[in-house]
């Protein structure tokens, strides 16, 4: 294998573009080699070490990968931080990686600040993007350092830390390859040639979900490892990225369901206006995508539509389009060196059709839950792990996902899948987006509960509600249909699309025990 790497193609082709940052500034390829060279040497010269971790709080921008492809060619652990966290919860984070040295940004100094005091971290070791009270400015990490590559270069590596949507969240830590940056990253990018893309090639990939989640730095990373141009967004919004992707004729991207529902809830006459024919591989995951949706996707972006199904521990299965018109609903198959299996609550594996709780194989992506055995070891049977999903494979070896273990409604004794009703209530015209959930009902165990986003210009009302409830008569059974609804300005997810659910479900639960 012809060895690539973005330092490598750098150095070979220093004039060609590498990134247009969310401001539109354009960045070479030697530009961006000159600034994470510099950072290298700036922390090799506050002593850091094979195996220590930078901690990063920080908007999507250039700082951010020039970050991401200092520390991975010095043997460094990069642990990239949720910026809408506050102060404490970053501090956890900071104290719980070992994390060394942090990185904070204007945006979001107030919560830096306070995770700096709460834990005491060094100012000395304290840098910003902007300006944040007891931070030094980035420039005096890189000011005066060479741009020339650090010398014993090796692997390093991301620690990303799990959402934390049923608890603390876990650093996700693997151990690093002992191998040269150049390779290692070379062996990352393919992973992006599982979904048909080739090296360079006038490929063209759109970021617009935050850095700090497990899949966005992985697609967008490897994309400036295979030659790809990135295009960075730092606030998404649907019609801003079709003007990105007609303006620079992208090709790729990583995205999620919630995206897609914005984009096609725009006017056919905004969709129009923008060329999206340069479309090859426009990759989601992250959540379930109702059928009826992709088809339309399907429509407009023809086969450029990829699905994965992963988790930041690992994965996972790959579905390309034309499986998916074969098998609609599915999130694919295992891709090389994976395996997916079933299994029940007693650990006995499944047959075909039955549906049981998703676990994928480890392979050679061993990790651990960081000064967790316990943790690791609970969601392990034997060399296969599971994130808490549910679903069952068909006799194709193709794997259909129902939701989450800890999301499903026990109601009357059946078990409730709030994926599927959300798949339904979602094509409603007048909802922008939907929660679905399992409440207390002291007949049936759980009720179904609904909480709905409107579209701008939509109020809730008793005839908002009438119309959501005869739009489902067709397409839900009683047993599945809500027995009510609630209405939310703003639905709690984060940027990613990722909802967290139990910040609607616990204050029904308040002083009650789910069964789940």
């Amino acid at each position: 294998m012809a060895e690539m790497g973005f330092w490598k193609l750098a150095q070979q082709a220093p004039e060609k573009l590498a990134l247009i940052d969310p401001d539109g500034r354009a960045w070479t390829r030697g530009e961006l080699l000159s600034e994470c060279n510099k950072m290298a040497h700036g922390l090799r010269a506050l002593e850091f070490e094979k195996g220590d971790c930078v901690a990063v709080v920080l908007p999507n921008c250039a700082e951010f990968y020039a970050l991401y492809l200092a520390v991975t060619q010095i043997g460094v652990y990069l642990t990239p931080i949720n910026n809408h966290l506050t102060g404490p919860e970053i501090a956890y984070i900071v104290q719980d990686s070992g994390a060394k040295l942090l990185f904070g940004a204007e945006p979001f100094a107030e919560a830096c600040s306070k995770a700096r005091q709460e834990i005491d971290f060094p100012s000395d070791r304290c840098f910003s993007v902007g300006k944040v009270e007891g931070f030094r400015p980035l420039s005096e990490l890189t000011d005066g350092r060479p741009d020339t590559l650090p010398e014993d270069r090796s692997a390093g590596t991301v620690m990303n830390y799990t959402s934390g949507t049923t608890g603390k969240p876990k650093g996700v830590r693997r151990p690093l390859a002992d191998l040269s940056p150049d390779l290692a990253f070379t062996l990352m990018t393919g992973f992006l040639a599982m979904f048909d893309l080739q090296p360079e090639d006038d490929n063209v990939h759109i970021c617009g979900s935050p850095l700090y989640h497990t899949a966005v730095l992985m697609f967008s990373g490897a994309a400036l490892h295979m030659g790809h141009v990135v295009v960075l967004m730092d606030k998404w919004t649907p019609e801003e990225m079709l003007r990105l992707i007609d303006q620079y004729k992208v090709t790729n991207s990583h995205m999620v369901p919630t995206q897609f529902h914005r984009l096609l809830s725009l006017p056919e006459e905004v969709r129009a206006k923008y060329d999206v024919s340069s479309l090859r591989a426009m990759v989601h995951a992250a959540a379930p995508c109702p059928v009826e949706t992709k088809w339309k996707m399907f429509d407009w972006w023809g086969d450029s539509i990829y699905e994965y199904y992963a988790a930041t521990e690992g994965g996972g299965t790959l579905c390309k389009p034309d499986e998916w018109k074969k098998h609609p609903g599915t999130v694919g198959t295992a891709w090389p060196n994976s395996d997916i299996k079933i299994y029940d609550d007693d650990a006995s594996e499944l047959p075909s059709g039955e549906v049981g709780t998703v676990y994928m194989l480890l392979g050679q992506a061993n990790f651990e839950y960081k000064d967790d055995k316990g943790k690791t070891q609970k969601d392990r049977i034997g060399n296969y792990f599971t994130v808490g999903d549910i679903g069952y494979l068909n006799e194709d070896g193709y794997l259909f996902l129902c939701d989450r273990k800890n999301d499903m409604i026990i109601s009357g004794g059946a078990n409730l899948y709030p994926a599927e009703i959300e798949a339904e209530m979602i094509q409603h015209p007048k909802i922008a987006d939907v929660a679905v959930f399992g409440i207390p009902n002291d007949d049936w165990g759980e009720e179904v509960k609904a909480v709905v986003e409107l579209i701008d210009g939509e109020s809730p009302s008793g005839a908002v509600t009438d119309d959501i409830f005869e739009f489902l008569k067709p397409r839900l059974a009683k047993m599945k249909t809500p027995r009510s609804i609630d209405y939310t300005d703003v639905m709690p997810r984060d940027p990613n699309g990722k909802l967290y659910k139990r910040k609607l479900r616990d204050p029904y639960w308040e002083g009650r025990e789910r069964a789940i």
